[in-house]
């Protein structure tokens, strides 16, 4: 496969670092009267449609059996799993403590990467050395300040528990993505992925009592106006580019937004939503991508 110019890497990359990083905050706002499941669901639904349709018509929609099952797969781990609970957990957990949370994605990663190494005899994957060690400790003592009791209001261990759940799953995703047997497309990919992915969101909100509960009168205009914004700048751009990047950039690489998406959040959510920032929350913070960082350099060299 031939390589990705780096300008388009870079491109991408900067794409998903501002676009994600605002993401958290229209999630935030969009279920503060929108249910989540069901929000989540239509809107890469939504975004699924419109991206295959404009592939159909550009001729460039190309997925057999195989690699629809493949993608709906991930799909389901991505959408469901990751971003389904992100939005179930942001009814109660402010949009930049989620994104701290979320920024563990880098480690799951690494932990995968072991984990695909050793089951793959050395053929995927890589072992984590003494930096990305190093790292994964010091995220880790990130996250335990991050959750534990401050000056601020607790965070609902039931919300903690679903986002860190969530990086699992995306992680899970992620790498189905990466080493699947069955590649296609990555445009065509990420349409599956959000097809099928929301498709199971949708059906979940119904199974849970989403709909039931919803009072469509009470529908904001800023829930309504948010939930476009994660259909068009969050789905159809940041995903379609992050759904690119898996298949032309190395999986640590990709995951460098962990560590720039929560400054963005953070920033948002104090200048618009007025979420108060905690001393403990910027030391957790700190330590959080300083452990990120150091996985991410460590992962790098060993690509080198």
């Amino acid at each position: 496969m031939k390589s990705a110019p780096p300008w388009t890497i870079a491109l991408a990359l900067f794409t998903i670092y501002l676009v994600w990083g605002s993401t958290y905050l229209a999630i935030r706002v969009a279920v503060e009267t929108l249910p989540p499941f069901l929000m989540a669901g239509a809107r890469f639904i939504v975004a699924g449609v419109v991206l295959t349709c404009v592939l159909v018509v550009a001729r460039q929609f190309r997925a057999n059996r195989s690699q629809w099952l493949q993608n709906g797969v991930a799909g389901i781990f991505m959408q469901l799993g990751g971003n389904g609970l992100v939005c179930w957990a942001e009814q109660e957990i402010p949009s930049g403590i989620a994104t701290l949370i979320i920024a563990f994605n880098p480690m799951f990663f690494a932990i995968a990467e072991w984990l695909l190494h050793r089951c793959s005899d050395g053929k995927i994957g890589s072992l984590p050395n003494g930096t990305t060690i190093a790292g994964l400790l010091i995220g880790i003592v990130g996250l335990f300040l991050l959750v534990s009791p401050n000056e601020g209001n607790a965070l609902n261990p039931w919300r903690v528990a679903a986002l860190i759940i969530a990086c699992l799953c995306w992680t899970i995703g992620a790498s189905i993505t990466r080493y699947g047997k069955h590649k296609c497309e990555p445009f065509s990919g990420a349409a599956i992925q959000m097809l099928i992915g929301g498709g199971v969101m949708l059906l979940t909100g119904f199974l849970v009592g989403e709909w039931n509960q919803w009072d469509i009168q009470k529908t904001s205009t800023a829930s309504v106006l948010s939930w476009l914004y994660l259909v068009v700048a969050g789905s159809l751009i940041a995903y379609s580019a992050f759904a690119w990047l898996t298949q032309n950039a190395s999986p640590v690489l990709v995951s460098t937004y962990a560590y720039i998406n929560p400054a963005v959040a953070v920033f948002l959510g104090w200048a618009i939503l007025n979420e108060e920032i905690y001393r403990q929350t910027l030391v957790s913070s700190i330590v959080i991508v300083i452990g990120v960082a150091l996985i991410s350099i460590s992962k790098k060299r060993q690509t080198k």
